[in-house]
């Protein structure tokens, strides 16, 4: 495993859930990840009633790659997505993840899988221009410090004609179905998860990091302007979730 970003260990975490933007951002979440590596996979897929696991399959169906190219997974934690992507395009993947812990969970799971795992900075990613035939992030671009940055970052070494998958939360617009998932999600959720993870603040920084997303059209607008053209999406569980596709 490749370490290119300095671990912070000094950086207190904030006693009350804020949600700072670019440098403090990245050292809060990259803290925060650390903490929760241990119970990150079991609380993933208990508090999402295992829907995560099938979430994950339809975002990496819409990308096509051939079983010769490269994929960089980024915010690749503890290698599921990766994992999956290779299950599925039997191709080559870099994952990338800001949180050395999270890796470390993921180091075993790669063993004698076409997976690299690196630790670094999505916003300095340590690869040459065009490296890579496509582009991976799921539930990660959301904890970016700037996420322009991130997504430039991405279309930078993405080769002519790559394409980026982006699976990410989103708040419902249906209003009755909306209203029971902001409660489970804002109630139920950070609960169970502070009592699994042992951390106060981990499974409350999600719900508020979702409802500060941009809304789908801003989103894609954003992508639009790190330079994707042909942008798709496609609305999981009502709109829990959206697989944001674009091209190079």
């Amino acid at each position: 495993m490749i370490s290119a970003f300095k671990q912070e260990t000094t950086i207190p975490m904030p006693k009350k859930i804020v949600l700072p933007d670019g440098e403090e951002k990245k050292h809060y979440v990259q803290r925060m990840f650390n903490s929760i590596a241990h119970r990150y996979d079991f609380l993933n897929h208990f508090l999402s009633f295992g829907i995560d696991i099938l979430w994950r399959k339809k975002a990496i169906r819409q990308l096509q790659v051939r079983a010769d190219q490269r994929v960089l997974d980024l915010a690749s934690g503890t290698g599921d997505f990766a994992l999956e992507i290779i299950r599925q395009k039997k191709c080559t993947v870099v994952g990338v993840d800001i949180a050395l812990r999270m890796l470390q969970f993921a180091r075993p799971k790669a063993q004698g899988k076409p997976l690299q795992l690196v630790n670094a900075d999505g916003e300095r990613l340590p690869f040459s221009n065009e490296s890579f035939a496509g582009a991976t992030i799921a539930f990660g671009i959301r904890n970016m410090g700037n996420r322009l940055h991130a997504l430039k970052e991405i279309y930078r070494v993405l080769q002519l004609n790559g394409q980026i998958v982006v699976l990410e939360f989103s708040l419902p617009r249906f209003a009755p179905f909306r209203a029971g998932y902001l409660f489970y999600f804002k109630n139920i959720l950070p609960f169970v998860g502070r009592l699994v993870s042992k951390d106060k603040e981990a499974y409350s920084y999600l719900p508020a990091s979702v409802e500060k997303f941009p809304t789908i059209e801003e989103f894609e607008n954003e992508l639009k302007q790190s330079g994707f053209k042909l942008l798709t999406h496609k609305k999981l569980l009502n709109g829990v979730a959206v697989v944001y596709k674009g091209i190079k």
